[in-house]
């Protein structure tokens, strides 16, 4: 199977201003790709500006129209830096991108939160590819505009919305040519009854490179970053970081499991289905090699990786009467984390007691532990920073626990995981 398309994926990050417009030019430049797929996300922090329209249309409705309008003025300046014509068809297309949200929120009848959610919040991305479509245009930069939504087809379930692949691999070979430049959204899809805005949830925009690169057999994606690359830590914690240049996928999942901010699993699995390598790259320098996520070595350099989770809480349950904790107890306290929507990073337990290290996202912890009491002792710590560590020698754990205080450790063949009291 000869691959010749290539899939790239821009980041809000990189297209937030007039210079990060004109730099996907130069990277397209650079890097001379005959025939790609360009996913965009919304500009900057768009996409909490169009939640905040959400949230003043339910709480404070007198506020949308104002929110509405810094949303075009931001749009429209960054715009107005780029274009060389002031009657560009571009500064029309903005102002009806926004007039098509303020009467979808004047005539919406639906009070279904994430319903309005997905309709609303996408126009981040129609958007953002619409000035760079533009953008390239006035480069002579040939491409061609694509509408996400008639590509990706999704279930209704809003705002996480999970992919129909048949439907969806025939709408990209119908609405993508093949060769050319193509501009698309990311994070945006379709439902297949009414034709409704979907969105797919965390990492949207990485999935939507992911589903293309699928669908279209792409031979590489490339996501671009602020960053040369995935790192062994986060540089905000951590003093010295080393560049990996080469994570397998296996490692890449792994990684991303415990919370390091590599690359979503969902994004990874459909390229790990056809083997295509996925590149993180720095949009600063396009040349350089970045890292790649894909087939052969599990890590190169083969050096320890770091990730840390702060804001945990760790719970420790133990049997009102010393019995054993068995599989029963295990399961009902399972039921009752999935119930409140609590992420668990880490588990240990011994014959009469059982701890979980949680994410408390959406503050229900209260109401768990009140569920817990009336069968367990219930113990926790809140704010602690859970550590996890690939691939550690005994001096890097040795030195990340020096002088802290270690409310419990677990250590596997490859992991070993800390959870330390700040």
């Amino acid at each position: 199977m000869i691959h010749t398309m290539n899939v790239f994926k821009f980041g809000g990050a990189s297209v937030k201003d007039a210079q990060g417009v004109r730099n996907v030019a130069t990277v397209l430049q650079q890097t001379q790709h005959s025939n790609l797929v360009i996913v965009i996300s919304a500009m900057g922090k768009m996409t909490n500006a169009l939640e905040g329209v959400v949230n003043c249309y339910f709480n404070d409705p007198i506020k949308v129209k104002q929110a509405l309008e810094d949303i075009k003025t931001y749009h429209w300046s960054i715009s107005q830096e780029i274009f060389t014509d002031i009657n560009a068809p571009v500064f029309k297309q903005i102002q009806e991108l926004i007039t098509t949200v303020s009467s979808f929120l004047q005539t919406n009848k639906s009070t279904n939160q994430a319903y309005v959610y997905d309709q609303v919040v996408g126009y981040g991305e129609l958007l953002s590819t619409t000035i760079v479509s533009a953008y390239l245009t006035q480069m002579a930069i040939k491409n061609t505009w694509v509408d996400i939504r008639r590509c990706i087809v999704t279930d209704p379930n809003f705002r996480d919305a999970s992919v129909d692949w048949q439907t969806t691999k025939q709408h990209i070979s119908k609405n993508i040519a093949p060769t050319g430049i193509t501009i698309t959204q990311g994070f945006l899809a379709a439902e297949a009854t009414n034709n409704f805005t979907t969105t797919l949830g965390r990492e949207g925009s990485d999935y939507t490179a992911a589903i293309l690169a699928y669908c279209l057999n792409a031979a590489s994606v490339t996501i671009w970053k602020d960053v040369p690359g995935v790192l062994n830590a986060d540089p905000r914690f951590f003093k010295t970081t080393t560049l990996l240049h080469h994570i397998s996928y296996r490692e890449a999942i792994e990684l991303a499991f415990y919370g390091a901010s590599v690359i979503h699993p969902k994004t990874l699995q459909p390229l790990q289905k056809k083997e295509i390598p996925l590149f993180v790259k720095s949009f600063y320098d396009p040349l350089s090699p970045g890292t790649c996520v894909g087939k052969g070595v599990t890590l190169d350099p083969k050096t320890a990786c770091f990730i840390l989770k702060k804001g945990q809480v760790l719970l420790s349950l133990s049997s009102l009467d010393f019995s054993f904790i068995v599989e029963k107890n295990i399961s009902d306290v399972f039921i009752l984390l999935h119930k409140y929507k609590m992420k668990v990073s880490l588990i240990q337990n011994s014959a009469i007691s059982f701890s979980v290290v949680i994410d408390n996202t959406y503050n229900n912890l209260d109401v768990l532990l009140t569920s817990l009491r009336s069968t367990f002792r219930v113990s926790w710590n809140e704010d602690v920073t859970l550590y996890t560590i690939r691939h550690a020698s005994s001096n890097d754990v040795k030195s990340l626990i020096q002088n802290k205080e270690v409310l419990l450790k677990q250590e596997s063949r490859e992991t070993v995981q800390v959870v330390i009291k700040d």
